[in-house]
């Protein structure tokens, strides 16, 4: 059974919410590089995908999403400490992103973003040119030509 209210325990968890809350992001993230790619996972588990917004300005990305409270205002709420509102993340993009072609997919609470790397920021070889290796076929050409 719940308990409906001890002030002293309400306490410790308004104060351990207040030191999640600073310490933690409102949706938490991974990100990586997988070869041409950079994939970043955001967990958003409750909320609705039409609530979710993922914007880009400049290098900037943003990502917000409103997760409601089950309750109404009519219920009589015991215990909520699962987080809801208005979440908000914002990624600093470098120019080595394809920031015009971002894929979006929503599933199972998990939004995953796949950015390709731009062209210019893949690695390519670059050919080496040499001014001694043309000069010596030049003389050689000349060589042959006076003959």
């Amino acid at each position: 059974m719940l308990m409906r209210f001890d002030p002293f325990r309400e306490f410790d968890r308004v104060t351990q919410q207040l030191w999640r809350e600073g310490a933690r992001p409102g949706a938490p993230m991974d990100a990586y590089r997988r070869g041409d790619e950079f994939v970043v996972h955001f967990d958003l588990p409750g909320v609705d995908p039409s609530s979710i917004d993922l914007t880009v300005e400049k290098n900037v990305l943003t990502v917000t999403a409103t997760r409601q409270p089950w309750f109404t205002e009519s219920d009589q709420v015991l215990l909520a400490e699962r987080p809801h509102g208005e979440f908000r993340r914002q990624l600093f993009l470098g120019d080595q992103l394809d920031t015009d072609n971002i894929d979006a997919t929503y599933d199972n609470g998990v939004l995953t973003l796949t950015l390709k790397v731009a062209e210019q920021a893949k690695p390519r070889k670059v050919e080496i040119a040499s001014r001694q290796a043309e000069g010596k076929s030049d003389q050689k050409q000349l060589a042959g030509s006076a003959s």
